[in-house]
């Protein structure tokens, strides 16, 4: 099951600010619903554990996560591999940041797409709770780029 998801909004800072918070776990990590905790590796490598669940499925989640595109200060793309209760899932979503008159317009897109028996009992569950997980990440950042 694939959930795709994109969206834009502008902040007030400079495309290099937003793609420094955008690029640095240690930021925005927490701005994630249901975090529990975080393992940096390296620069562009980390591991996020989160609180997953739907219905009587419930547990946590951790997603190996790795900074595959970095071009400063215009494009950031995560890609990401975890097992979650019930299943696996493999996380694309990427940042691109163009300079506006009064900052930075950020449109973002991902697709998760979810395996195993997760998907099967939850069915049509998955999209409208992920979407929803998603905009309350967005607001978040939006937020903290305030």
């Amino acid at each position: 099951m694939a959930i795709k998801f994109s969206g834009e909004f502008e902040v007030k800072r400079k495309p290099e600010e937003v793609y420094d918070f955008l690029t640095d776990p240690n930021r925005f990590a927490q701005l994630l619903p249901d975090f529990q905790n975080l393992t940096v590796q390296d620069a562009t490598h980390f591991t996020l554990k989160l609180n997953v669940g739907i219905s009587y499925i419930k547990g946590s989640a951790n997603v190996k996560m790795e900074l595959v595109q970095a071009e400063r200060p215009s494009r950031a793309q995560y890609r990401g591999q975890g097992a979650v209760a019930g299943g696996n899932v493999t996380i694309i979503a990427g940042f691109d940041l163009a300079p506006v008159s009064n900052g930075t317009k950020v449109n973002w897109q991902g697709e998760a797409q979810i395996f195993g028996g997760l998907a099967s009992v939850a069915g049509g569950l998955l999209e409208p709770l992920g979407k929803k997980q998603i905009q309350k990440l967005i607001d978040g950042l939006q937020a903290a780029l305030a």
